[in-house]
C-alpha cells in the first residue's frame, strides 16, 4: 500500500510540474496574443497544478504520518502551494490575469530546482530529526508558506509596476500592446501594499513561532543561526517598506524596488542560507 501511495505521489508531482509549466507559457502567450481563451486555459492549468500540489502534500502526509514539512523537497512543495493559492485568490478577486505572467514562473523555477538538483534520495521521506518533533513546526511553516506566497505576489506586482512606468509611449500607443493588459500603476502599487500588509504579520508569526520552537528543540529562543539572521533581515526590509509607506508616503518606484529586494531576501533565506551558510536549519 505504501509503495502505491508513493507512486501516486510521484504522479501528482509531475502533473504539478507539467501544469505549472503549461500555465506559465500560456500566461506569456496570453499577453502576447491577447486572446481571452489562452488566459482562461492558463488559469485552468494553474488550478490543475494546485490540485496536484495539494494531492502530493496530502499523500506525503499520509505516507509519513506527519506534516510534510521536514526537508527541502517538502518545503518547496508547500512554498509552491502558498504562491499559487494566493495568486489564484488575487486573480479571481481582482480579475487580473496579467499578473500570472510574473508570478507563475516562480513556482515553475522552484520545481525545476527539485527536478534538476534533488535526486530521488533527497526526496525520500526519511525519519524526522529530533529537533523537528514539535507541534510548533506546523505553525512555523504554515505562516512561512502564507508569508512567502504573498511576498511572491508583491514581487510580481513590483516588476509590473517598473515595466509599466518605464514605458516611454503614451496610452494611445500602448492600448494595443501587451502593456495594455496591465492595470493602472496606482492599482499595482496599492495591491502590492496589500500583499505585503498581509504577509508581514505572517512573517512575524513565523519568526515568533520559530523562536518558541527553537527554545523547545535547542534550549534557546535565538542563536543567530544563519537562517534566523536572514529571516530577521527579511523582516527588517519589509518593516522598512511599511514604515516608509505609512510615515513618509513612499509609493511608486521606491516601493516597487523594496518589494523586489524583499523577495530576493526571501529567496536567499530559503535557498542561499541552506547551500552557502549551513547551520542548524541545514535540513530545511
Amino acid at each position: 500500500m505504501g509503495g502505491s501511495l508513493e507512486n501516486l505521489e510521484i504522479v501528482m508531482f509531475y502533473i504539478m510540474v507539467i501544469a505549472f509549466v503549461v500555465s506559465t507559457v500560456l500566461y506569456w502567450l496570453g499577453m502576447a496574443i491577447k486572446k481571452d481563451i489562452i488566459n482562461h486555459l492558463a488559469t485552468f492549468a494553474a488550478i490543475i497544478g494546485l490540485i496536484a500540489n495539494t494531492g502530493a502534500i496530502v499523500l506525503r502526509w499520509v505516507i509519513t504520518q506527519r506534516p510534510p514539512l521536514t526537508n527541502g523537497y517538502e518545503f518547496i512543495l508547500t512554498f509552491c502551494w502558498g504562491i499559487v493559492a494566493i495568486y489564484l485568490f488575487v486573480e479571481f478577486r481582482y480579475k487580473f490575469k496579467a499578473l500570472g505572467s510574473f508570478v507563475m514562473p516562480v513556482p515553475f523555477l522552484l520545481l525545476m530546482f527539485i527536478v534538476m538538483k534533488m535526486g530521488p534520495t533527497e526526496r525520500v521521506s526519511g525519519a524526522i530529526p529530533p529537533a523537528l518533533k514539535s507541534q510548533w513546526l506546523t505553525f512555523h511553516v504554515f505562516t512561512a508558506m502564507l508569508a512567502y506566497g504573498a511576498f511572491a505576489i508583491s514581487f510580481g506586482l513590483g516588476i509590473m509596476y517598473l515595466i509599466k512606468t518605464s514605458a516611454n509611449t503614451n496610452e494611445k500607443n500602448t492600448k494595443d500592446s501587451w502593456l495594455s493588459h496591465f492595470p493602472h500603476e496606482n492599482v499595482l502599487d496599492e495591491l502590492a501594499y496589500k500583499m505585503i500588509g498581509f504577509a508581514f504579520p505572517m512573517l512575524t508569526l513565523c519568526i515568533v513561532t520559530g523562536a518558541i520552537w527553537a527554545n523547545y528543540a535547542w534550549g534557546t529562543y535565538w542563536s543567530w543561526d544563519p537562517k534566523e539572521t536572514w529571516s530577521l533581515i527579511t523582516w527588517i526590509i519589509y518593516a522598512a517598506y511599511l514604515h516608509a509607506r505609512l510615515m513618509y508616503g513612499w509609493k511608486g518606484k521606491r516601493a516597487a524596488w523594496m518589494a523586489i529586494i524583499g523577495f530576493v531576501a526571501v529567496l536567499f533565506t530559503f535557498f542561499g542560507v541552506n547551500y552557502l551558510l549551513p547551520g542548524l536549519h541545514s535540513y530545511a
